[in-house]
């Protein structure tokens, strides 16, 4: 199986996936996260910095409750244009 390659958008939006984690897992550690996932750190770390910036629905869906965020928030804060990265690494509605 071939896979198509990523366009820059689809990149982009795993970078801002992965600084949301980073941001929301806050003083926690990657593999404190990653155990309460259900994941390996190194897989947490792939993420988090861009490297694998499609994960499965479930890995999703699995760092989402292990970091007490729902789908939705994370939805829309990885849609292009909704929200931005503040300097502090908090992210706000754009506009």
């Amino acid at each position: 199986m071939v896979r198509v390659p990523l366009t820059p958008e689809e990149r982009l939006r795993g970078e801002r996936f992965g600084a949301l984690l980073r941001q929301a897992r806050g003083e926690r550690s990657m593999v404190e996260v990653a155990a309460a996932a259900g994941l390996s750190a190194e897989t947490l770390r792939k993420i988090e910095t861009g490297r694998a910036p499609t994960p499965a629905f479930f890995t999703v869906a699995a760092l989402a409750a292990a970091l007490g965020l729902s789908l939705d928030e994370l939805a829309a804060a990885c849609a292009e244009g909704q929200f931005v990265q503040g300097r502090a690494g908090e992210f706000r509605q754009a506009g």
